[in-house]
């Protein structure tokens, strides 16, 4: 559970906050109903949470929706389904980090100004405990989110307990009010009253987004898996919902106020609107002041472990993005790079994106849990929609094909729960789409949709590829060159240029020339002298060239070869050299590399690379230095 499950126990974090804030019309509202409002969501939690026990059972091999999607829904679906859990793996780090930025910045309020900096802080700190991994961050894991749940219970039991007794404890923000909405009558806000709870509700039903993270991490858990990643969630789910109820209720009682730009909309008992200045703590936050209001060291202690509960919650996308990754990668849907494992047995690759795209999200929208989590839900329940309704389908095909009775009655039973799932699913989602989409919420169709597209290309180009590249029963595909035609690029004479001329002598091509170009005549002359008094076994060709290119002469050479010779292979050597330090690089092999990109353009022509490697790489780094017995021949 800490490993996997904390993303839907530390969303209680946040979830309080989305529903005041959405119900900041009007305080009456906020007041009255929002505890209602956390008693849907949480009701809500427990039937995903009841369907995605069905889930994990059937598919234990950590597909998620994303394998029932496909094995049951087609492989289209199984591509929706992918793009929204990626783009919510994304989302998940930025909110998560964002939300900690927060909570950093109330226990600490004078880095109030650096929150994005904190933020992209925490995103390289789990990054970089996600690309080493260790077999120690179970452990690491656990302790923070047991003191959150510890700390949660205990401010609301807290805060219950003063409520029983007659010492209802009172928010710092009880006796501010909430400017007028802009809602000019009493008529119109009732009209507005169902959109506006129904907008309550999607913000609120963020507490689902970790359901998912379990779903496609079953392989991690010991055996039997299905059934143990099932129990995880089905206690993850109860103790979220019932931490999200208590909270909204506490917070109803205490007269918490959580609005949008505070500046605007938030008056203080006098009548002043309180200043730009003002920050405003989360609602886990003006909770733990107003319960623990004789004991300030508990607030302190509520916030900072709410802060490393989410820095936990993070991880739980570093676990589940690269997974899903390497999982399409290996499908041919994402670029094969990602199918594999660094040497710290990670899937590196996937964690570097999501980190860099998490990054990208936390600057643009400046730490902004408000506009992330109106981007996050979309995709959340987009993905509970089609896996459901895959469920459904995968109960009917096991149906055809059973014939106890029991068996078939609890199939029945599972198709009715997952259809219930559905059902409400698809509620949820129109309510978002609805309440969000010019929100925010199109931002994240627009990149599920571009994601889906993308994926879909990347996979046409490998099917292309392979069947490209298929061997088949052709005879002209199967002979051999005629013969083999190599040619020794000269600059001077040289050690690398000898080693050069030795490697392709070994080769015993049927033709061997050494080919210089005589951009300056000479220098070409007296190479040629020099080529002469040391008896060198190898014809040397020297190509005019009227325009002082190097390139050019070499290519149209290599060409005229093969327009009198087709079926030969052309092979080219041609020396390179291997140095130490980075800015070397500037000033050797600039005319090689541009001569091997050219050549490997052109058909039945092979790019020999001869290595030899200067002093400052032997001193670099180990290996054979350039006086081997090789370069004693050569």
């Amino acid at each position: 559970m800490p490993v996997f499950a904390s993303d839907m126990l530390s969303s209680v974090a946040y979830a309080p906050d989305e529903i005041l804030l959405a119900l900041s019309l009007t305080s009456l509202l906020a007041v009255s109903v929002a505890p209602w409002v956390g008693v849907a969501v949480g009701a809500v939690i427990l039937v995903i949470v009841a369907c995605y026990r069905l889930n994990v059972r059937a598919y234990p091999s950590g597909g998620g929706d994303y394998e029932v999607a496909s094995k049951n829904l087609g492989p289209r679906a199984g591509l929706v389904v992918a793009a929204a859990l990626l783009v919510d793996y994304v989302l998940t780090l930025a909110v998560s980090m964002t939300v900690f930025a927060a909570y950093i910045t109330t226990a600490l309020p004078v880095l109030a100004p650096y929150r994005v900096p904190i933020a992209i802080t925490g995103i390289l700190l789990i990054t970089l405990a996600g690309l080493r991994g260790s077999k120690a961050t179970p452990v690491l894991l656990a302790i923070p989110t047991y003191l959150f749940l510890g700390a949660v219970f205990l401010t609301t039991c807290v805060g219950l307990l003063r409520v029983g007794t007659g010492d209802a404890p009172q928010a710092q923000t009880a006796d501010y009010t909430i400017a007028h909405s802009g809602v000019d009558d009493e008529l119109t806000l009732g009209l507005a009253t169902v959109l506006i709870v129904l907008r309550a509700f999607s913000s609120g039903s963020v507490a689902l987004a970790g359901v998912q993270t379990v779903a496609t991490a079953v392989p991690a858990f010991r055996k039997p898996r299905g059934r143990n990643a099932g129990n995880t969630l089905l206690l993850s789910g109860l103790l979220a919902a019932l931490m999200l109820t208590g909270l909204t209720y506490l917070a109803s009682v205490t007269g918490v106020k959580y609005v949008d730009d505070p500046h605007l909309h938030l008056v203080r008992p006098d009548g002043s609107v309180v200043s730009a200045e003002y920050e405003q703590e989360p609602v886990l936050a003006q909770l733990a002041h107003a319960v623990f209001d004789t004991a300030p060291v508990m607030f302190y202690l509520v916030v900072l472990v709410a802060a490393l509960v989410l820095l936990v919650a993070a991880n739980t996308a570093v676990e589940g993005f690269p997974g899903l990754a390497s999982r399409l990668a290996r499908d041919g849907f994402l670029p094969r790079q990602l199918a594999t494992k660094g040497d710290r047995l990670t899937f590196s690759n996937g964690i570097l994106l999501l980190a860099a795209a998490a990054i990208v999200l936390v600057i643009v929208t400046r730490a902004s849990a408000t506009l992330l989590i109106q981007l996050y839900l979309v995709g959340v329940f987009a993905s509970f929609v089609v896996g459901q309704a895959g469920m459904v389908l995968h109960w009917n095909k096991r149906l055809r094909l059973a014939i106890d009775h029991r068996a078939r009655l609890r199939m029945r039973v599972n198709r009715v729960v997952n259809a219930l799932g559905c059902v409400i699913a698809t509620g949820v989602l129109l309510v978002v789409i609805v309440s969000k989409f010019l929100a925010g919420a199109w931002i994240a169709v627009a990149a599920m949709a571009a994601l889906f597209l993308v994926m879909g290309a990347i996979h046409r180009h490998y099917r292309r590829v392979a069947a490209e590249l298929a061997p088949d029963a052709q005879v002209g595909t199967r002979t051999i060159p005629s013969n083999t035609h190599a040619i020794v690029v000269v600059n001077e004479i040289d050690k690398p240029t000898l080693r050069a001329l030795s490697y392709a002598r070994v080769t015993r091509s049927s033709q061997l020339e050494a080919v210089t170009v005589a951009v300056d005549e000479d220098a070409a002359e007296a190479l040629q002298r020099q080529w002469d008094e040391m008896e060198l076994p190898v014809a040397l060709t020297v190509l005019d060239s009227p325009y002082r290119e190097l390139v050019r002469p070499l290519l149209a050479h290599v060409q005229a070869i093969r327009r009198r010779s087709p079926r030969d292979l052309v092979i080219v050597y041609i020396p390179q050299y291997i140095v130490g330090r980075w800015w070397e690089h500037l000033l050797h092999n600039q005319v090689a590399l541009k001569l091997r990109n050219r050549l490997l353009l052109v058909p039945n022509v092979v790019v020999v690379s001869v290595p030899w490697r200067l002093r400052s790489f032997s001193r670099q780094f180990a290996g054979d230095g350039p006086d081997d017995p090789v370069d004693r021949q050569a």
